[in-house]
């Protein structure tokens, strides 16, 4: 039978697991918020710990913690930042307070941990109070936004490097693909010869602009709220703490964080957030647009994506390009996100924007969907294969090729070789123009050189 231990707030009195390390707080959130059945992101309770110890460590180093204190709550800040007790945070990520629920859960979490180290029992909170000393000087207003950021930037430095792993497989192919000419398309019709190589270069620039953005986008988080409590004036906080405690996080973070001259500010508003998330969308933009183009590209037979797995529960053989469509289905979800991100920013109310939990779950759910995609398709980009006769036979049977002579024969020459072609037996358009201009002229036009080449040299 699984023991009980009672808890008190100004509410009344809960029966709490003796084995659970939170208290009446979490418990109460967790009876509340029976909605997603989605927990509060890893990444965000590790966030919050690092700036528990920081607050730890500011308020130590002012003499309002002791040493043995101290020293307990800090050891275990450090075992929920190394991962440990990840059981203990059972808060349903849709949780209304503006996040107190969340940082409550790390209150009593730390303090229980804490006396545990010391030789005392869970619930003990005269050896080591969740408020009165894991809490010290901090408001949920002002440590749940940190962590936000805290966790989002790490987590972008994790998406940069994703995207730069998926920006080299394109430049890889777009190495391997140099020689090959293909038809171009424009609204999904024929258009002008280009080179596979051209083509996949296109798509490790739009990666590589991705890839820059994301990382510069960082900037756009380090300017934080912590010690500024409920509303940004730091109220109830010594100002001795105010000014180490934002030390201290540098720190435990090694992140090159700093205060916001105007807190109140950035206790109120919840815009850098969407910044950040309109680049998480950009990125996702053209995670969708590629996967698209490569999915016709495949179905044109002018690429071979790896073959992952059977399609079809009817069709025996049928593969279908199943990484391209979860990649689609990737970027729509990050949209959404984004969508999610800018409403909830755009309702905060007065000095605080208390829809931060839902902001929380939605940006870094993005961040983790956006890195693990990208891993994902930097390995089949890598196995992708060209058809270079499938290629050649588009651009070969093209009437649009002739538009690569234009500068040698004028517009109104190859209208009427198009109207002669176009009524005559002949099916290959490249062999027509080379009995009718010459091989030679032909190869040079059609060469991958000459088609990647920026415009032609003017005679005069």
């Amino acid at each position: 039978m699984n023991e009980k231990r009672i808890e008190n707030d100004f509410l009344g009195s809960l029966e709490i697991s003796a084995d659970a390390y939170w208290g009446i707080h979490t418990q109460r959130a967790v009876n509340n918020f029976l909605v997603s059945g989605i927990k509060v992101s890893a990444h965000l309770i590790k966030g919050l710990a690092l700036i528990k110890k920081a607050c730890c460590l500011a308020n130590s180093a002012t003499g309002y913690l002791s040493e043995e204190k101290a020293h307990a709550i800090e050891s275990a800040c450090n075992e929920i930042i190394k991962g440990k007790l990840a059981d203990q945070f059972p808060v349903d990520a849709l949780q209304g307070g503006a996040g107190t629920s969340t940082n409550m859960n790390l209150n009593e979490v730390i303090a229980n941990r804490a006396i545990e180290l010391l030789g005392g029992n869970k619930g003990h909170y005269l050896m080591i109070h969740p408020l009165e000393d894991v809490n010290l000087h901090q408001s949920t207003n002002d440590v749940y936004p940190t962590a936000i950021k805290v966790a989002a930037i790490f987590r972008l430095r994790d998406l940069s490097d994703a995207i730069s792993g998926l920006q080299g497989a394109f430049q890889e192919k777009e190495k391997d693909f140099a020689a090959i000419v293909k038809l171009g398309r424009t609204e999904l019709q024929e258009a002008v010869p280009i080179t596979l190589g051209a083509e996949f270069s296109a798509f490790a620039e739009a990666f590589s602009r991705d890839r820059w953005r994301t990382f510069k986008c960082e900037e756009r988080l380090r300017v934080v709220n912590l010690g500024g409590t409920a509303v940004g004036t730091g109220l109830t906080a010594p100002r001795n703490y105010i000014f180490i405690v934002i030390e201290k996080l540098r720190e435990v973070t090694g992140l090159g964080l700093s205060r916001g001259e105007n807190i109140m500010g950035e206790t109120a508003h919840a815009d850098a957030f969407v910044e950040v998330s309109g680049i998480l969308k950009a990125h996702a933009v053209n995670l969708i647009k590629i996967s698209s183009d490569l999915r016709l590209m495949n179905f044109l037979g002018e690429i071979k994506l790896p073959q992952l797995q059977a399609g079809s529960s009817i069709m025996p053989g049928k593969v279908n390009p199943v990484l391209c469509e979860t990649a689609i289905q990737t970027g729509i979800k990050v949209i959404a996100n984004d969508g999610i991100i800018t409403e909830t920013a755009a309702r905060g109310t007065l000095q605080i924007s208390e829809f931060l939990p839902l902001l929380a779950h939605a940006l870094l759910e993005s961040l983790d969907l956006l890195i693990n995609i990208d891993r994902l398709l930097t390995a089949h980009i890598k196995d992708l294969q060209a058809d270079k006769n499938k290629c050649a036979e588009y651009v070969d049977h093209s009437p649009m090729i002739i538009t690569a002579l234009l500068p040698q024969i004028g517009y109104e020459r190859a209208t009427q070789l198009i109207t002669e072609f176009s009524s005559g037996s002949e099916k290959n358009m490249r062999l027509f123009l080379e009995k009718k201009l010459g091989k030679e002229l032909i190869d040079k036009i059609l060469s991958p050189y000459q088609l990647t080449a920026l415009g032609y040299k003017d005679k005069k």
